[in-house]
C-alpha cells in the first residue's frame, strides 16, 4: 500500500500558513525563514504534504556540517582517515503538524532524510548525518533510530552513512 504523502523541496507554491508543530521556533523558521535559507543555499527544506494539495503538514532541513574528529565514538574513528574534522549532513530541523502527532510522520520524514543523504553521501561525502535534539523526547527518539551522542554535546546526535546504508540494503 503506497502512502497518500509526498516530501519535496520547499516552492513558493507550498502552504506554510497553518501549518502548527508546538514549538515557536520550529513554526516561525518554516513561515519565516525556510524559503530564504533554501534561495541563499544555507540549507535544503524538505516539506511534508498531501498531493494535489499544497499544504506543509512537515518538514526537515539539510545542509553540509563539520564535526571535530575527536566528537564520534573512538571505535568509528579508528576506522576513518586521521583529518581533524569529518563532512556530514546536517539534519538541522524535524517538525511535524500537530494535527498529525503519533501517527509515524516523524519517523516518515527521518526515512526520507536519511536515504537522501545517503544518496547524496556518494556525490558530496558525508560520513553521518548529524542531528540537534531540541529536548530530551527528542533525543529519545533519534536513540530510537539508534543515532549516537556526540562526546561534546548529548543533544547532539550522529548516525553514520555505514548504518544508514544498511538501514535500506
Amino acid at each position: 500500500m503506497s502512502s497518500p504523502y509526498r516530501i519535496e523541496p520547499l516552492g513558493k507554491h507550498h502552504d506554510r500558513t497553518p501549518f502548527r508543530c508546538g514549538t515557536e521556533a520550529l513554526d516561525r523558521y518554516l513561515k519565516q525563514q525556510a524559503r530564504q535559507d533554501a534561495e541563499k543555499y544555507v540549507a535544503a527544506p524538505f516539506v511534508l504534504l498531501v498531493p494535489p494539495g499544497a499544504e506543509v503538514l512537515g518538514y526537515y532541513t539539510l545542509s553540509a556540517a563539520v564535526i571535530d574528529v575527536s566528537d564520534i565514538a573512538p571505535e568509528l574513528s579508528k576506522s576513518l582517515p586521521r583529518y581533524p574534522q569529518l563532512p556530514v549532513t546536517l539534519m538541522g530541523r524535524l517538525a511535524v503538524d500537530q494535527r498529525l502527532k503519533g501517527q509515524g510522520r516523524g519517523a516518515f520524514l527521518l526515512m526520507d532524510a536519511l536515504q537522501r543523504s545517503l544518496q547524496r553521501a556518494t556525490d558530496i561525502a558525508a560520513m553521518a548525518v548529524v542531528v540537534d535534539a531540541k529536548d530530551d523526547a527528542a533525543v529519545a527518539f533519534y536513540r530510537h533510530f539508534d543515532f549516537t551522542p556526540l562526546q561534546s554535546d548529548p543533544r547532539r546526535l550522529y548516525l553514520s552513512m555505514k548504518k544508514i546504508a544498511a538501514l535500506f540494503r
